[in-house]
């Protein structure tokens, strides 16, 4: 399935058969502080460059709407972020396994393997890495 934004990944949420937890790490986009020129110039021209957690809640689909919703609620917070990763647990999770989920993510945001998670812009729209 393709999804181009955040509204075609609820739909595909929905449509499991087990109820899904939705697990999100909010990230800003920076310069890594041992940079190259070349990475330099790809991040000013708006690619490249690192990503870092500033902030992750987990959600239920009963609990989120949209996307406008979520982004809403993040900037309620005052803290600014360029991206946001999304995993799904599924069945009824405990609050260790949303925990170490979420932990998991930050990790793997903080290593910059990110590719086995979905990616949102600010606008909702899904995000490819190349």
């Amino acid at each position: 399935m393709q999804l181009s934004n955040f509204s075609d990944f609820l739909t595909a949420a929905r449509a499991q058969p087990e109820a899904q937890r939705l697990l999100f790490v909010f990230a800003v986009a920076e310069l890594p502080q041992t940079h190259t020129p070349g990475q330099a110039r790809r991040f000013e021209e708006g690619r490249g460059g690192a990503l870092s957690p500033v902030m992750c809640v987990d959600k239920g689909l009963d609990e989120l709407a949209d996307f406008t919703m979520l982004a809403d609620e993040s900037r309620a917070t005052g803290q600014p972020w360029d991206m946001v990763l999304v995993a799904a647990l599924a069945g009824e999770q405990q609050a260790s396994g949303i925990d170490r989920g979420l932990k998991m993510m930050i990790d793997a945001v903080h290593r910059g393997a990110i590719e086995r998670f979905l990616a949102f812009d600010p606008n909702g729209h899904a995000v490819r890495f190349a």
